[in-house]
């Protein structure tokens, strides 16, 4: 069964770079040797790309961690070790990407091949030829690679339609579009047929062409979540024209005016910048015989109504004998030239503090922080000193009196003092645990 996945969430790992060699060159007959370890290549990147011939996001249901290749080791005689190639992951066009540590959107892939970086690889870590110097000629000191980044995203695509067909379930969307262009949606003559929004391309004869969605249909409360809810509103954001369909062939006169109003409301509710598009009011299935007087009741009711700022402009049509179809495609094409793009992401910035994380409590920014396990052992963290700790070689004395130093220079060691750290204590980096002396 052909399904629609329109928001997931992904991790991604980066590669770490990979790390620096201790070596030195052992050569017969060549006096002063000195050291002669590479660095380590570069971690591979996760990159996210625009593939047009997708169409959900269907493909990251079953695989969801991606993780990029590490960079090779360093090798002696000073050979770099391979970087690792980066690996691309295929999305539809007009996918969001949001962070969902921090909340943030970091990325909307609408062009065609736009590429993102999501998650960069660790750069590799030096050989011990660069810290020789006047004092250390022969230096036993490499760095790790860096590690790669990691990252937990959503994925949320947004179908890229120019018009957006909008209304009740029921009320014509998906014939219109059978008509209109080559595609095929289900048609049923109940509700909540369409289940998934569909996409097709309309052709004029005057060559002008435009990209029509039938969005799911609509109910009241869909703005909270009722019924398809948001899986109809978060598609109508990048159109720029809605075709907003009325059925006029219920036997209730003032119906049409009241889902007319109820659709308006939800779209408002949702973000009241949708109200902003160009709108196009479309009375559907004229050809049914209550339609003509309905559609006389509705005009009625809309000019009696004071809270509209402007009376919409009603094209009446029946997508079964093709009535006023092709003029509406005309007029539609027409509010198109003079209609520039939206901003599509006002709502998504609104809901930004939903996802955001709140900050722990960092000494010195995010350098490093303290805290205290039960047991009384000292711990240390925070982005940098750890990322310091991961490119430390511990294996060499002399890389781990190197380490010593940064700490001391980041202020670890009086901020230890500050809280209290006696003569003896053990501290802990991650699963490393060293004692501390004054």
């Amino acid at each position: 069964m052909n399904m629609f996945v329109d928001q997931i969430k992904i991790e991604v790992h980066a590669g770490k770079g990979g790390d620096g060699m201790v070596a030195f060159r052992r050569e017969k007959y060549v006096p002063n040797g000195g050291p002669a370890g590479g660095d380590g290549g570069r971690g591979g990147s996760i990159i996210l790309k625009v593939d047009e011939g997708l169409r959900t996001l269907m493909d990251f249901r079953y695989h969801r961690i991606f993780k990029a290749k590490n960079g090779g080791n360093g090798m002696s005689k000073q050979m770099t070790g391979p970087s690792a190639e980066d690996t691309i992951i295929a999305v539809p066009q007009g996918t969001t990407v949001r962070d969902l540590d921090t909340g943030e959107i970091i990325g909307d892939l609408v062009e065609k091949d736009q590429e993102l970086v999501v998650a960069k690889g660790g750069r590799g870590g030096r050989g011990n030829i660069h810290f020789a110097s006047a004092k250390n000629p022969a230096p036993e000191i490499a760095e790790n690679g860096e590690p790669g980044e990691d990252h937990y995203l959503e994925l949320e695509l947004k179908m890229l339609a120019d018009v957006g067909l909008i209304g009740f379930p029921s009320v014509g969307k998906s014939t219109l579009l059978s008509v209109v262009t080559g595609a095929k949606p289900k048609i049923a003559a109940y509700e909540f047929t369409t289940l998934t929004p569909n996409l097709g391309m309309v052709m004029l004869p005057d060559g002008r062409d435009f990209a029509m969605a039938d969005m799911p249909g609509l109910i009241e409360g869909a703005s909270k979540g009722i019924g398809l809810g948001l899986k109809f509103l978060r598609h109508i954001e990048r159109t720029r024209v809605l075709l907003h369909l009325v059925d006029m062939s219920s036997e209730d006169p003032h119906q049409a005016i009241e889902r007319y109003r109820q659709i308006n409301k939800e779209l408002a509710n949702y973000d009241p910048e949708l109200l902003k598009r160009p709108q196009i009011v479309v009375a559907t299935k004229m050809d049914l015989p209550n339609s003509a007087d309905n559609l006389a009741t509705f005009k009625a009711d809309l000019a009696a109504d004071k809270t509209l700022e402007k009376q919409p402009e009603i094209f009446p049509i029946s997508a079964v004998t093709h009535q006023g179809v092709q003029q509406l495609m005309q007029l539609t094409a027409d509010l198109l030239d003079k209609t520039p793009a939206f901003d599509s992401e006002s709502h998504d910035k609104e809901l930004v503090a939903e996802y955001r994380a709140a900050a722990p409590d960092k000494t010195d920014e995010a350098d490093f922080t303290i805290t205290k396990d039960e047991d009384g052992t000292w711990v240390l963290g925070g982005e940098k000193l750890i990322r310091l700790f991961k490119m430390t070689d511990l294996t060499h004395e002399e890389s781990q009196l190197r380490f010593a130093r940064q700490l001391r220079h980041m202020g670890v060691d009086d901020a230890l003092r500050a809280k209290g750290v006696q003569d003896g204590d053990l501290v802990r980096i991650e699963k490393f645990v060293f004692e501390f002396i004054q």
